[in-house]
């Protein structure tokens, strides 16, 4: 049965996996070299420039109070200050919280609870938000504002509201002489990303410095990365698809970043040209949007070798290579709690729907029946369970929530909630989510947050939120939402509802009125049924709506 062997460290010390120690080194070795480049704002630092800046944000940050273990929060589009904030975080030893922009109310409201920021970096149109949050986000002390074009009036709100606030061009005033800047320790917490909520609100993963290294080393061993490569994102910071699987990536092999603020399909084969981009990633339906593009004579007219899609649609791939001169795709399957267990070795035809092979010599995996752990045979389907074979591979659990990370740690294994199967050649494939949780676009959706948004209309009763298949492949789930009511309501009062308590990604597509939700004996809602049922001839369907409007 076969293995992944390819993953073999750039930095063979696990002493030296740091963004510190990595970012250091390379700005030692090859100062002049390119590492951000931002085209729409005209940017490029080099590594020497890239680390000047980092010290100089940790010192700013150093000498407004902050010590080694505050939390920072980063709500911000794609931009250098987010990355100048993400590097000085890592030098500085504070702990990087990356919230996602289209957070508000009781979604942003439970991020600061859970977190607890000290000091926050945020875009100035995301200000607002902060007062309206309320108490739980009096933690913060001080905010820097990153201007989009209303800074000043951003900073008038937030210190109106009694907060500390200054533009963010005050963190990139330069280190103080003589700063001192420890290189954290690779067991020390890095950073806190919010992953998906199932029968609770979403949860923070403990990410130590170690593992993002790691996770960003995957990636270089994925697409054989060299610091002769270019490599482009344009998906969202706050994400770890872009943050370690992207960016530190290209940090680890000394490459160019080139960071665009959103997707564009119709100008992707341009702004591959344009900088020279020789590997991305792609995540959802962008591989299908892009597709979906007038074909042109010159698509191939790059200098693209390789993209990271996951996942990977499997019945375009083969027509997607040749139109665009790809050499190869690769995939992988892992959480943000574990890391990739499973990836594709580059170049080699993969069975259709494969997702890679178990990376043997990092991970024990085991696919196990989910109610007694017992591992199922080859060629049945199982919950993925893992556990790193080295320290410091994996996060280190939920912030600020124990249960949660010991029951997902049961039996010293991580349960990752997913049904795979695995064949007898070794290869993995994605079956289906024995968990609840949602992934729209890119987007991680906890249903129990978006209900608990539904339950708070005074004419809900009861909320069961599922997903349905999307209608584009790879574009994986849509959001519905099963509503029972205590008065006459209608979708679109609901979609109304929504509207400044659910962010827009995560607000139902499909909503139907029911006069009861199927339970099991002990009450508790049997969304299987409900997701075997799918969208009905009485669902309404926001979009449609819409188009009928």
């Amino acid at each position: 049965m076969r293995t992944y062997t390819d993953l073999v460290p750039a930095f063979a010390d696990q002493g030296d996996w740091t963004l510190a120690t990595v970012l250091r080194h390379h700005a030692d070795q090859r100062p002049g070299a390119v590492f951000l480049d931002l085209p729409e704002e005209g940017l490029t630092l080099t590594y020497a420039e890239s680390l000047a800046q980092a010290e100089s944000v940790a010192d700013r940050l150093a000498e407004a109070g902050a010590v080694a273990g505050d939390r920072v929060l980063v709500m911000a589009a794609n931009s250098s200050q987010f990355l100048r904030t993400w590097l000085g975080t890592g030098v500085g030893g504070t702990i990087e919280v990356p919230v996602n922009t289209a957070y508000e109310g009781m979604f942003l409201e439970h991020q600061m609870t859970v977190a607890a920021p000290r000091w926050a970096v945020i875009d100035d149109v995301q200000a607002a938000k902060f007062p309206a949050v309320g108490d739980p986000a009096r933690v913060i002390e001080k905010f820097w504002v990153v201007d989009t074009g209303s800074r000043d009036a951003a900073i008038a709100t937030l210190t109106g509201a009694g907060w500390q606030a200054a533009p963010w061009e005050e963190l990139a005033q330069g280190a103080r002489p003589g700063a001192d800047f420890p290189t954290p320790p690779p067991h020390a917490q890095a950073s806190i990303f919010f992953t998906s909520g199932t029968t609770g609100p979403s949860k923070g993963v403990a990410m130590p410095h170690a593992q993002m290294y790691f996770f960003g080393q995957e990636v270089v061993s994925l697409q054989r990365l060299t610091a002769d490569d270019v490599y482009f994102t344009c998906t969202p910071l706050f994400h770890g698809n872009a943050q370690f699987m992207a960016a530190y990536p290209a940090l680890i092999a000394g490459a160019r970043l080139v960071c665009r603020p959103k997707f564009s399909a119709s100008r992707w084969v341009e702004h591959l040209r344009v900088s020279g981009v020789t590997a991305t990633n792609l995540i959802g339906v962008m591989m299908d949007f892009i597709w979906k593009q007038p074909a042109k004579d010159d698509d191939a007219d790059n200098v693209l070798r390789t993209v990271f899609a996951a996942p990977t649609a499997s019945s375009i791939v083969d027509g997607f290579k040749e139109r665009f001169g790809i050499e190869a795709f690769t995939e992988v399957f892992g959480l943000t709690e574990t890391s990739a267990p499973i990836l594709s070795p580059y170049g080699e035809p993969r069975p259709p729907g494969a997702a890679g092979l178990q990376a043997a010599d990092w991970f024990d995996v085991r696919l196990v029946d989910p109610e007694t752990d017992r591992e199922v045979a080859v060629g049945e389907v199982g919950e993925l369970t893992v556990r790193p074979r080295f320290p410091w591979t994996c996060s280190m659990g939920y912030f600020g929530m124990p249960e949660k990370t010991v029951e997902a740690w049961r039996n010293l294994w991580f349960h990752t909630g997913d049904a795979l199967r695995k064949d007898a050649d070794g290869w993995f494939y994605f079956v289906d989510r024995y968990k609840d949780a949602l992934r729209r676009r890119g987007e991680n959706i906890s249903s129990y947050e978006v209900e608990q948004g539904l339950l708070s209309h005074p004419a809900v009763l009861e909320v069961a939120v599922i997903a349905v298949p999307a209608d584009s492949e790879a574009g994986e789930d849509e959001v519905m939402a099963y509503v029972v009511a205590s008065a006459p309501v209608e979708a679109a009062e609901l979609w109304q509802w929504c509207e400044g308590r659910i962010p827009a990604f995560a607000t139902p597509r499909f909503i139907r009125l029911v006069d009861a939700l199927p339970k099991t004996p002990s009450e508790k809602v049997q969304k299987a049924q409900l997701r075997e049922l799918g969208i009905t001839a009485d669902t309404v369907d926001r979009l449609a709506s819409a188009a009928a409007r």
